[in-house]
């Protein structure tokens, strides 16, 4: 046997572990369920983080429309506070709605690669991908409608109540 003829033997690839694929399959899926897990489980934190800044800012607004004579703040000043609180929730929300649409994209690829593993190692067809026209289903998209719709209401009664009610 010649040397040329030993060093390709060597550098030839082993044939693959079929048991050692399916583990790292196996251990992938894992991974790739949990992750989806803490996607789903982000967009509650974000809503509850919202919420929680979203309730403290307009209530501040609130302490600053009912207060405003009494700390002897000028009206335009007090005007000026609120709508830049309002500017500051309207920041929240849409920082918040990136945060959750963002989870939305990265939702739709780990289920991808969740359908393209279990086409591989359980059977093709195993898993659909999702569909888009399904969002209505998603409680995500309530979510970023609460919010959006929370800011518009809110801004709505400043102008339209507490604005007009600052002499």
């Amino acid at each position: 046997m010649s040397t040329a003829e030993i060093s390709n033997e060597e550098s030839s690839p082993a044939p693959p572990d079929t048991d050692l694929i399916k583990e790292f399959g196996l251990e992938r899926y894992r991974y790739i369920l949990h992750q989806i897990s803490a996607l789903n489980d982000n967009a509650y934190k974000f809503l509850g983080i919202y919420q929680t800044l979203a309730t403290t800012i307009i209530g501040v607004a609130l302490a600053l429309f009912v207060g405003y004579r009494q700390w002897q703040i000028n009206p335009a000043t007090a005007k000026a506070g609120i709508i830049g609180l309002l500017c500051l929730e309207t920041a929240v929300a849409a920082f918040t709605i990136l945060l959750i649409i963002t989870g939305i994209l990265s939702w739709i690829d780990y289920r991808r690669e969740e359908v393209d593993l279990t086409n591989r190692l359980v059977h093709q067809g195993f898993r659909n991908l999702p569909r888009m026209k399904n969002s209505w289903r998603w409680y995500e998209t309530y979510i970023i409608g609460f919010i959006a719709a929370s800011t518009l209401f809110m801004w709505f009664y400043a102008i339209e109540l507490i604005l007009p009610g600052i002499k």
